[in-house]
């Protein structure tokens, strides 16, 4: 067993006596999370890297007498589905970590099922996340990315990577601080690879963040120090000329930043050793034109190449702009929808775009200054929208509505979802429509069945396939006021 593997071992053994512990087992649905659900001897086990269907051997990773619930990792396969196919990454394939004794990356837990059958697997996953949780049936389609057929790799633009104690690019082990290093990505998009940061020393750095537009030669890599070299001044000026001058070999168009946070959820400082502290990215879509965006070092992007201009112009569809509307666009990033949006409700309307990160507010600012109808706020969304509720007439340039009249609502919040405050908040505003972009079928559901509570129903929700080999989904899902809603706001 490689070192890593054998201090995880450790640890497990340290703290949980059924860790190691090999049980047949016949797993059942698809769970979200990546794994089966499967039982033993009246116990729940959460067994990761099977399909539902099978007869697997599976190894304990989590157990205990008192636990919920065990996990278990899959390490050989007795009867097989028809649609298991050769793992797509090695080094997170459970059978051939276990048969060489070390433990398996997280990352793509469904990278041994064909795609056709991933994508089946995730439309089972919402449906049943929807009945469980937002008590409600609801049947999506599930659409895929042509590009990605038939393997499902070389899409991530975005990869973060550990840092061993040796320097060198790693991935977590699932559930554990353990870390395995890494000398390629079959996710991420060729460009990275062929970047060759594995053969770089990143000591001192206690994570490292690639990004790689999809359409365009510019990278740019930021490294965060480790806390401890982070508040010693020297030493991280030490560290910020050594990895200067480790990245001298790089191309010219790849830039490199230093983040540095003040506090744990403070802003980012990005200190630059070569290139400029942004990424430019382009978004073009057929049928509502192109826009150019600038995304800082800490700012969020999505994730797939693809991604932008799939979700622009799903939005854009569901919202069907109208000139002179008033939209707000929450959890609004660096203005992706916002800009497009803005080209929908022309000068006489407004896009009214709410983001809780300074980082992503500036870029924000930057990418929609060119449009006179778009109004950037910091903040938080359920504060802005309580804002808007107790003096509706505050001006725009303020962060208020003007005294107009929100027509509808876009949100696409982060993976815990909106929440209770904010669901409800959006409520009041009484727009004729809401579309929600959802990364988490849990939190979505939770935020949809408190939707419902409210009055509103589902019109339309569809499934992006935008995270290939993982048991991650998007979904985009259409609002509208049920007639009982309708009535109540006439009647008041």
């Amino acid at each position: 067993m490689t070192s890593t593997g054998s201090q995880t071992a450790a640890h497990l053994a340290a703290h949980d006596k059924d860790a190691g512990q090999i049980l047949t087992l016949e797993v059942g649905a698809m769970a979200h999370g990546g794994h089966c659900v499967a039982r033993h001897d009246g116990r729940v086990i959460f067994v990761r890297h099977a399909i539902p269907g099978e007869i697997v051997n599976a190894a304990v990773t989590s157990g205990g007498d008192d636990a919920r619930f065990w996990r278990a990792d899959t390490v050989s396969v007795a009867r097989p589905s028809e649609f298991r196919r050769s793992h797509q990454w090695k080094l997170a394939d459970a059978i051939r970590a276990h048969a060489s004794g070390r433990y398996p990356v997280g990352g793509a837990e469904y990278g041994h099922i064909t795609l056709e059958h991933q994508r089946r697997l995730k439309a089972q996953v919402f449906r049943d996340t929807m009945t469980r949780i937002g008590k409600l049936n609801v049947e999506a389609q599930v659409v895929g990315i042509a590009e990605d057929e038939p393997t499902g790799l070389h899409w991530r633009t975005r990869n973060a990577f550990a840092v061993t104690s040796a320097g060198r690019l790693a991935m977590n082990v699932h559930r554990s601080a353990a870390v395995v290093p890494v000398r390629n990505i079959p996710l991420g998009v060729r460009q990275l690879d062929a970047l060759q940061l594995w053969d770089i020393d990143f000591s001192g750095a206690g994570r490292v963040e690639v990004a790689t537009p999809a359409h365009g030669e510019e990278v740019l890599v930021v490294i965060f120090p480790l806390e401890s070299v982070g508040a010693d001044k020297k030493l991280l000026e030490q560290h910020i000329a050594q990895w200067r001058k480790r990245m001298v070999h790089l191309p010219s168009k790849v830039s490199v930043v230093v983040g540095l946070r003040s506090k744990q959820f403070g802003p980012v400082e990005l200190v630059r050793l070569r290139g400029r502290t942004w990424v430019s990215e382009l978004v073009e879509t057929q049928t509502y034109g192109a826009h150019q965006f600038r995304i800082s070092g800490d700012g969020f992007w999505q994730v797939h190449r693809d991604a932008p201009e799939t979700l622009v112009n799903a939005v854009m569809d569901a919202l069907d702009t109208q000139p002179g509307q008033v939209i707000a666009d929450l959890y609004g990033g660096a203005g992706l929808f916002s800009k497009f949006i803005a080209d929908g409700v022309g000068e006489d309307g407004v896009v009214l775009s709410v983001e809780a990160s300074p980082g992503a507010s500036r870029d924000a600012r930057k990418n929609l200054h060119d449009k006179k109808q778009a109004f950037v706020i910091n903040g938080l969304t359920d504060r802005i929208i309580g804002s808007w509720l107790q003096n509706p007439d505050a001006p725009l340039e303020k962060g208020g509505l003007g005294g107009r009249q929100v027509d509808a609502v876009v949100l696409d919040p982060p993976r815990s979802g909106a929440g209770r405050a904010a669901i409800t908040r959006i409520h009041q505003l009484d727009a004729e429509k809401i579309v929600y972009v959802s990364c988490d079928p849990a939190s979505f559901a939770r935020d949809t069945k408190w939707l419902v509570e409210h009055g509103w129903e589902i019109e339309e929700s569809t499934i992006y396939d935008l995270f290939p080999d993982t048991f991650h989904m998007e979904t985009v899902t259409t609002f509208r006021p049920s007639a009982a809603l309708r009535q109540s706001r006439t009647d008041s």
